[in-house]
């Protein structure tokens, strides 16, 4: 079925939970959260996605994109732990986090449409205007995304200095 072997739908099962987790976590937060159940279970089925594909994968830009995206997930689960200032801690954990998301969706959405519907994919060539399309739009989305998670984390970190220094003058 859609011609993916057993080992690809370990890869493909494993992985599908981190989408609607990180759906959830972008809904409800506006960034990927670590530190949560949704958290941990987009954590867990990225590894299992990242580690599986070096079984799977048959182009090398697949082992590159595996490996970029276990970096950033490990990069944004760890960082919370070393002992820097909390405000570089957040950039870094958000951007690594949401670029993880963004490599989760390019090979979800690409492949998804090479094999959907089942014997007459939407797309079949790599050039195809829709998959060109779909992955233009998803880098906009990116951008446009990590442009105003910024943008909120910032004014998120001048209310809380501003009420830090308010409480400290009384």
């Amino acid at each position: 079925m859609f011609g993916i072997s057993p080992l690809g739908w370990i890869h493909t099962l494993g992985s599908l939970p981190a989408i609607p987790a990180a759906a959830y976590m972008f809904s409800r937060f506006g960034r990927i959260v670590p530190r949560s159940s949704a958290g941990t279970i987009y954590f867990v089925s990225m590894l299992i996605g990242g580690i599986t594909i070096f079984l799977i994968a048959h182009q090398s830009v697949s082992y590159i994109i595996a490996f970029v995206t276990l970096a950033l997930l490990l990069v944004g689960y760890g960082v919370g732990r070393l002992p820097w200032p909390q405000t570089p801690k957040g950039y870094v954990e958000t951007i690594s986090l949401t670029l993880t998301a963004f490599l989760l969706a390019l090979p979800t959405l690409s492949e998804t449409l090479r094999r959907v519907p089942d014997g007459h994919p939407f797309v079949t060539d790599p050039k195809s205007p829709i998959l060109l399309g779909v992955m233009a739009a998803l880098g906009v989305l990116l951008i446009t995304g990590l442009t105003a998670q910024v943008i909120y984390f910032r004014k998120r970190m001048h209310l809380f200095q501003d009420s830090k220094s308010v409480s400290a003058t009384r």
